[in-house]
């Protein structure tokens, strides 16, 4: 499961780039943002792979959230290509967005693994 998990990291982390790099405007940075949290989500799931959907949820869009937030009193220069520099409301909406993706397959793939066992 775990190597899935790093393989579905990866995936997301060249989705990302490739958004950001053949196209351009506002579903290239939303898309992003959503892919961000993602990405987040995934890897939450890497350290704590049995946790609940809803759980992963909450720490992978509250984490979003705090880096964004974060970027309001300034993050440190060597992290900002990472994490960001500068605070963009409408990114903690599409944080939501690719969290709340994630939480619906990650349920799902859940409830279809279960329903599959005898």
């Amino acid at each position: 499961m775990r190597l899935a998990l790093a393989a579905l990291a990866l995936i997301t982390v060249a989705a990302g780039l490739g958004l950001r790099m053949f196209m351009d405007g506002p579903f290239a940075k939303y898309g992003g943002d959503a892919l961000y949290t993602v990405l987040i989500y995934v890897l939450v799931l890497l350290v704590w792979p049995r946790l609940k959907p809803l759980w992963t949820l909450l720490i992978a869009v509250g984490a979003s959230w705090v880096i964004e937030f974060a970027q309001i009193v300034g993050i440190p220069e060597v992290l900002r290509p990472v994490f960001g520099s500068t605070f963009n409301a409408p990114d903690l909406l599409w944080y939501a967005v690719g969290g709340l993706l994630a939480f619906l397959l990650h349920a799902y793939g859940r409830r279809s693994v279960s329903e599959s066992r005898p």
